[in-house]
């Protein structure tokens, strides 16, 4: 498991929330003293030198906000919907992999936890559960992640389980069909232990072994020889009725072309800065991004969301909703279930705290008028 795995007398997770334990970031330090620390790291690291990580927590850290005096807020609320999903708030689980790694149930307890706090979870396609089970533990609105396998019929045939299970939305990622190079894990000896696997992969057929000539690349002509393309979603939008939306996407004539292609939303999101590095952040590019793909489809933005400030902002600049990854992880590490819910609500609460200060009682008031723009 790695040379630093039993190096740290761990601690278990609480069944109560300490008093010192009030905001996203306090998680991450719960959860470095709950996690083995190559599994903290893994959690935590992002790709390279982690330049892009770093970026999208100073975008937005960089955005001010412009707040409006002795506005009647007693009608406020932060319902909203996402393409066609009616929400309580626009604050969404994001996709995140093996989630037994930091806990026994996983995402089970994930989902109790967005049943509680009614958000959105985006369960992945490398979940350590199967996607039946845990659609089963929630009534908050499921939808299911999906990355593209080499085999079609095995896409396909995930796809039907998550229609057959309830999942309402297909949110299809595309900006990783390889690993980036993550060395603050590599360094960590990270591995994935024995038992925990991405179970609902489990019956996928075997991956075709190719042989290289010796001028040829296992990146180019190896790995992604068989990774996804504009076809490929083209393909999906055919085989199937849910709304589907892409995540990964920077560039706007990408997003432009994901709409063009009848597509139903967008996620902006450089992978949590997991990917390729030297990114900018999700946050820097969301305004141009709207302005491509117009006022009426779905955009998300995934990428460094720790306060409900964050949230404000990115709904300011053009986002619809937000997805929150690692400090969802760290709460489930800290505290299961107790820990996401606990979490939500934090979150949700300085999201009131902060529109009924700016002067904004709605979701739909937050517009760019909202932030400081120095003039």
């Amino acid at each position: 498991m790695g040379r630093h795995m039993n190096r740290q007398a761990l601690l278990p997770p609480l069944d109560r929330i300490p008093q010192d334990l009030v905001c996203a970031a306090d998680y991450a330090r719960h959860a470095r003293e709950r996690l083995p620390a190559p599994i903290f790291e893994y959690i935590a690291g992002g790709g390279g030198d982690e330049m892009t990580l770093r970026r999208n927590r100073e975008a937005l850290d960089r955005l001010l906000i412009q707040p409006r005096a002795l506005v009647d807020c007693t009608g406020g609320s932060t319902a909203t919907a996402v393409c066609g999903q009616a929400l309580r708030h626009p604050i969404l689980l994001a996709p995140v992999a093996f989630q037994r790694l930091v806990h026994d149930d996983g995402e089970l307890a994930t989902a109790h936890a967005a049943s509680a706090l009614e958000a959105a979870m985006v369960v992945s396609t490398l979940a350590s559960r199967p996607l039946e089970a845990i659609a089963a533990q929630t009534e908050a609105p499921c939808w299911f992640q999906l990355y593209f396998q080499q085999d079609r019929d095995f896409t396909l045939s995930l796809v039907r389980r998550a229609e057959r299970a309830g999942y309402s939305h297909l949110v299809v990622t595309v900006d990783a069909p390889l690993h980036g190079i993550r060395n603050r894990a590599q360094r960590a000896g990270f591995e994935l232990p024995p038992g925990i696997e991405p179970v609902n992969l489990k019956d996928r057929p075997p991956l075709p072994r190719a042989t290289l000539k010796p001028h040829q690349s296992i990146v180019f002509q190896g790995m992604m020889s068989e990774a996804p393309v504009w076809q490929d979603l083209r393909w999906l939008r055919g085989q199937t009725e849910l709304p589907i939306l892409v995540k990964g996407i920077l560039h706007p004539a990408d997003a432009r072309r994901v709409v063009d292609m009848g597509l139903d939303g967008v996620v902006v999101s450089n992978h949590g800065g997991r990917g390729l590095d030297c990114l900018p952040a999700a946050i820097e590019v969301l305004p141009r991004i709207r302005a491509a793909v117009g006022a009426e489809v779905a955009l998300l933005l995934d990428g460094g969301i720790e306060r409900g400030t964050d949230v404000f902002k990115a709904l300011a600049l053009g986002a619809d909703a937000v997805m929150i990854g690692r400090p969802q992880i760290f709460a489930l590490a800290t505290a299961g279930a107790l820990g996401v819910a606990h979490l939500l609500r934090v979150l949700r609460e300085e999201l009131e705290v902060t529109m009924a200060l700016a002067g904004t009682p709605t979701v739909a008031d937050i517009t760019t008028k909202a932030l400081y723009s120095g003039v």
